[in-house]
């Protein structure tokens, strides 16, 4: 079982903590987005992943591209400690808080989206920051609704144990901070993300923990 990682890529972060919950033992293939204009775009990555993209996964089965896509599939075989919910509306609620994360706030803080300000609409640092932290503001005050007007809401996003909304939002809290915006405007996205935390499989997921970290 292989993930190309990158230590500070979000998705390849939220599959860490997903096989970390799970107690799976993986190889850790790092793929720097940096260094050689990107190893991402490499002609021998490209053939494993052919967006260019981390993470990708390898286990003897199938090769697949796609966090959301990882982690259900690890949730299917790997079924002794579930990431979803039994029950359907669970698991659509969990589904659409991390695509939430997924689809409405991460795209537009990629390292790919930004470096196409940078150097294709010639931003200065400043503007970008600006729009980045525009963004994931923007993007963390519609998920915050979500989650304080759900009763589902626990010590989780969804309930007592960790589900994949957790494998993103825990992410998703680190870029954020990254970039200088203040979590506890958030009370329910900061109370989940200090609970997660405490659990050693979110703590070993984290960047400052990876073999890559620089």
């Amino acid at each position: 079982m292989k993930l190309y990682t990158y230590f500070r890529s979000s998705a390849a972060y939220r599959v860490r903590i997903a096989l970390n919950l799970k107690g799976l033992n993986y190889e850790a293939v790092p793929v720097h987005l940096l260094k050689g204009g990107g190893e991402q775009r490499q002609e021998e990555y490209r053939k494993i992943n052919p967006s260019g993209l981390v993470p990708a996964f390898q286990d003897e089965r199938i090769t697949l591209t796609q966090s959301m896509a990882i982690i259900e599939y690890l949730d299917e075989r790997f079924p002794a400690v579930p990431l979803m919910p039994h029950d359907a509306p669970g698991r659509a609620r969990v589904r659409e808080l991390a695509q939430i994360i997924a689809c409405d706030i991460h795209p537009l803080n990629n390292l790919r989206v930004l470096r196409h300000l940078v150097q294709e609409l010639k931003l200065s640092e400043e503007a970008k920051t600006e729009w980045i932290q525009h963004w994931i503001r923007e993007g963390l005050s519609g998920l915050e609704a979500h989650l304080a007007r759900d009763p589902a809401a626990g010590p989780f996003c969804h309930g007592g144990s960790p589900t994949m909304a957790d494998c993103f939002l825990v992410p998703q809290v680190f870029n954020a901070q990254r970039f200088g915006i203040d979590i506890k405007a958030y009370p329910n996205i900061a109370r989940i993300d200090a609970h997660c935390a405490e659990v050693p499989a979110f703590a070993a997921a984290h960047p400052s923990k990876q073999p890559d970290a620089e």
